[in-house]
This record gives C-alpha cells, sequence and structure tokens, in this order.
C-alpha cells in the first residue's frame, strides 16, 4: 500500500510585512514614486534621479547580483507547492519469525477522533517495525503491554503467567498479529451501543442475505471477550470505560435463577456460556468482589440444567446434548476454575461420559450429536479441547490422532473459511505446542492479518460473507472470533507448558 500525502505548506517570511498592495502610477515615466510625509514628490524624485546619475556602475551592478543571490537562496529554501512525501508499507512473508524486515499494511486509528495518525517511531525509509529489543515491543501508547494475561489450564498449578510481550514472542506472535488485534478493538468500540450493548444485527455492510437474528446478550459476551482477551478489564487499560460500561449491561440481564438468555431467541445455552466466560475470566483476572456473586450464580444455573447424557444444548434442562454448545459450556466451567470457583467433579466426570458417547472412532473424532452423527473437523477440534481441559495427557494417542487428522486433511485455507472450526482447532494446536502449533500458527496468523479489512467504515473487522457461519451469525461474530485467534498467543497459557515459573 502506498499513500502520498503533500506536505503543509509553510507560511511566507514576509507575510506579517505584506499588509495592503501599493498603488502604482501610470503616468510619467513609469517610476513608482515614494511619497514620504513632509517631502515634495518631485523633491524626492530629482533625488532618486541623481543617485542614479552618480553611483558608480559596479555598485549598481553588485546591487543587482545581490538581490539575485538572495533570490534563489529563498527559492531553494521555501518548499514547493508539489513536494510529497511517500510512504511505502508491505505485507511481510513470514514462516515463524517473530518479527522481519517487512513493514506491516496497516494505519493506525485514533480510537477518539477516527483521524489517521502516523505512529511515531515512523521515520522516512525506516521499517517501522524492525525488530527492536525484545522486551521494548510495545510502548505505553500501545495499550495493555503490561497487564498480565490470562492463564487457564487445569495442568497448570497457581497462576502462573508472563508479560504479554514475552508470551506473544515465545509463541509465534509478532507485532502485525498485534496491529491486527488493535484494528479490531477499535472496530469493536466502536460498535458498541449507548447502553453498553452490542448487536449481532449491526447496522453493518455485507450482507448478501440480510443481517442474522439478532441476540444482542450473545454479542455483548463475544466482543467483551475479545478486550478481555487483549488484558482489558473494567478496571484498567485502553478500553476500560467501554469494558466498564458492557460488564454492566451484561449483569442487568442476569436473571435471579441465574441465567443470562430470555426467552427472545432459541439459542439460549450459547448465550449463557458466553456470558458465563465473560464474568467468570473477568473475576479471576481483578477478583472484583462484585463479581463473585454473579459467577456463582451463573455455575449453579449450569449445574442444575445439565443434561441425561451429561452435555448441553439449546434449552434448560434439555434431555438432549450436543458438542458445539457443551463445548462452550466446558469453557465456562474451566474459566470458572482459573478464577477459584468451585466447580464439582461429577460434573466435569459427566461431560466425559457425554464425549464417550459423541466420539465416532473411540476418541480421535467426534460428531454434533451422539450416537448418531458422523465426525466433521469443527466438532472433533471442540470435543479436543473439552479433552485437554478434562485432563487428557498431550501424548494420549487418542489426542495425537484427531491432531494429525485435523493438521493433514483441514488446514485453514480462505476459500474454505470457517472460523468457529479454526477458533478450536486454534486453542488445541496452542495447547499441544511443537511441531503441530508452528504449523497450524504459520498458516492461521497469516490469513487473517492478510484479510482483515484495512479501510472504510469497517476498517479493523473481517467480511461475514464467504465464511461457514458467517451469513448466518454475521460480521460481529465473523470479527471476535478472529480476534480471539489473534490473541491466543498471551490468553491461555498452554496447558502442558513448562515454564521456569511453573510450581
Amino acid at each position: 500500500m502506498s499513500q502520498t500525502r503533500p506536505r503543509p505548506q509553510p507560511v511566507p517570511a514576509d507575510a506579517a510585512q505584506r499588509g495592503a498592495p501599493i498603488p502604482v502610477s501610470d503616468a510619467g515615466d513609469g517610476v513608482v514614486p515614494v511619497v514620504r510625509g513632509g517631502e515634495e514628490e518631485g523633491d524626492e524624485q530629482d533625488t532618486v534621479e541623481v543617485l542614479k546619475r552618480s553611483a558608480p556602475a559596479y555598485l549598481v551592478s553588485g546591487v543587482i547580483h545581490m538581490l539575485v543571490i538572495i533570490a534563489l537562496a529563498v527559492w531553494m529554501i521555501i518548499p514547493k507547492n508539489d513536494d510529497q512525501v511517500t510512504l511505502e508499507t508491505h505485507f511481510a512473508e513470514y514462516e515463524g519469525d517473530k518479527l522481519n524486515d517487512d513493514a506491516i499494511d496497516f494505519e493506525v486509528l485514533n480510537p477518539v477522533d477516527n483521524t489517521v495518525l502516523t505512529p511515531q517511531f515512523l521515520q522516512p525509509e525506516v521499517n517501522p517495525f524492525a525488530a527492536p529489543p525484545q522486551m521494548e515491543l510495545f510502548s505505553d501508547s500501545m495499550a495493555s503491554s503490561d497487564i498480565v494475561a490470562p492463564v487457564v489450564g487445569m495442568a497448570l498449578s497457581g497462576r502462573e503467567a508472563g508479560s504479554k510481550a514475552a508470551l506473544l514472542s515465545r509463541y509465534g506472535g509478532d507485532e502485525s498479529t498485534e496491529a491486527a488485534v488493535r484494528l479490531a478493538l477499535q472496530w469493536l468500540a466502536k460498535q458498541q451501543y449507548p447502553d453498553g450493548s452490542w448487536s449481532l444485527a449491526g447496522p453493518y455492510t455485507s450482507y448478501r442475505d440480510g443481517p442474522p437474528p439478532e441476540n444482542k446478550e450473545s454479542a455483548t459476551a463475544m466482543a467483551l471477550l475479545a478486550f478481555l482477551g487483549s488484558g482489558q478489564t473494567h478496571k484498567q487499560g485502553q478500553y476500560k470505560e467501554t469494558v466498564d460500561k458492557g460488564v454492566k449491561w451484561l449483569l442487568k440481564q442476569q436473571m435471579d435463577t441465574g441465567r443470562f438468555h430470555t426467552d427472545k431467541h432459541s439459542h439460549h445455552f450459547y448465550t449463557h456460556g458466553q456470558c458465563t466466560i465473560v464474568v467468570c475470566e473477568l473475576y479471576a483476572m481483578t477478583k472484583d468482589s462484585a463479581l463473585r456473586g454473579p459467577c456463582e450464580k451463573a455455575i449453579q444455573y449450569i449445574i442444575e440444567n445439565q443434561a441425561p447424557q451429561g452435555g448441553w444444548r439449546y434449552h434448560p434442562a434439555d434431555e438432549l446434548s450436543d458438542t458445539s454448545v457443551t463445548g462452550w459450556i466446558v469453557m465456562a466451567l474451566q474459566s470458572a476454575k482459573f478464577g477459584d470457583l468451585e466447580v464439582p467433579q461429577e460434573v466435569l466426570d459427566r461431560v466425559s461420559g457425554y464425549l464417550d458417547r459423541a466420539t465416532v472412532d473411540g476418541g480421535s473424532l467426534y460428531g454434533y450429536l451422539p450416537d448418531t452423527d458422523e465426525a466433521t473437523p469443527s466438532m472433533t477440534a471442540e470435543a479436543l479441547l473439552c479433552r485437554q481441559y478434562l485432563g487428557w495427557d498431550r501424548n494420549d494417542p487418542r489426542l495425537t490422532r484427531g491432531v494429525k487428522f485435523l493438521l493433514q486433511d483441514y488446514m485453514p485455507q480462505w476459500g474454505k473459511r470457517d472460523v468457529y472450526y479454526w477458533y478450536y482447532a486454534t486453542q488445541v494446536m496452542h495447547h499441544m505446542e511443537g511441531e503441530e502449533w508452528n504449523k497450524w500458527n504459520n498458516a492461521i496468523k497469516k490469513l487473517l492479518v492478510t484479510n482483515q479489512v484495512k479501510s472504510g467504515k469497517e476498517q479493523g473487522s473481517w467480511n461475514p460473507e464467504g465464511d461457514e457461519w458467517g451469513p448466518y451469525a454475521g460480521r460481529l461474530y465473523v470479527t471476535c472470533l478472529s480476534t480471539y485467534m489473534l490473541e491466543v498467543y498471551y490468553r491461555h497459557l498452554p496447558i502442558y507448558a513448562k515454564l521456569e515459573n511453573n510450581n
């Protein structure tokens, strides 16, 4: 991308002395008379003629040459009207390197007035993203760089965490992924309604078949999760007011029973799971005592409505379970455990029992419904993530076979976009680390960064058209899941990670 911006024109040095035009006489020999107080016009003209006749030729010639030199100097110093500054940026081709020598195709926006700003570190003919010292990757203007990232993982003890910059570097993120996250959060912040909520339906552009069904509770929860994933809370960060308004709105929707969903839409437990993740992660990150009660009520509602099959489906106390809804609820329970909230072990054991029924091959591949469905990549990825959270070892042959299946046959391709599948597979591969994660990450981050909207009204979002579920869920849904994937480097510490500070 190239941008050409004219330089601002300087004010001429003699502008303050110009005043009104000087009148020129068109009488006589064309000499401009200079009138001074107390002198007759004729006397002044005679004086000038005397000086002209009496001055030696070399003096006249010297004055003329001096004037020419001064004029040339002024002409060289003052910039011309057509001077331009050209800035060029290019997308960086990378294969796992943390930072490289190419610039990134992004403009930094002011989140308040949306005017385009040039990053302070950008200088002509200097790569703005040339590799700096690792811990100086983020400046104070790059929000939340010093915020400790949330850590989720049942295999870990305590709350081990590294700085955001260190985790980003360690797990394969770079300035291109962080630039994309910043643009996404700016877009999401602009979509918030005055009451603190967000909308699935818009108004957003690029809906070939109209906007998706409205679900403001789900939309608000998904938007808030994007901010939490970057380290923003209602107490700290660039977007703390945005998060504060959103959480207050969300808590007003919770009923006395603990449920967040309403009867206005049919995907009750999808919504409840997403809202529960928000309040539990926010509580875990801040230990705000005002959030503990809502978290406990939300978890209790989940426990009371676990289906006989061991999972959850759309409605409370449903007789059946499905892998998609169950996955969201397992993540909510995991977020509760991260915040030291009580989750009975028997509830998790029943989830394992459901997954045993949903697998089609003894644990590696999974379907949407138990006992009947064929395996799909999205349900396989979601179920494998649940297995990781529920305690499967990294080298469990059922887990490694499932991961191999996804990497061999279902690597990310933009022409076959499915951010729902990508979202779960990204987490599975991140927890696996090693070659599995490197292969997946090198593909997914380039696709997401390259295809983010770079200009116009929807800058910072991702277009829902072309995605498997985009036409049904919309731009905000696609944007949120894409953002989560680019935050994975520091949002959740890999379950099997062995860090120096792991106790």
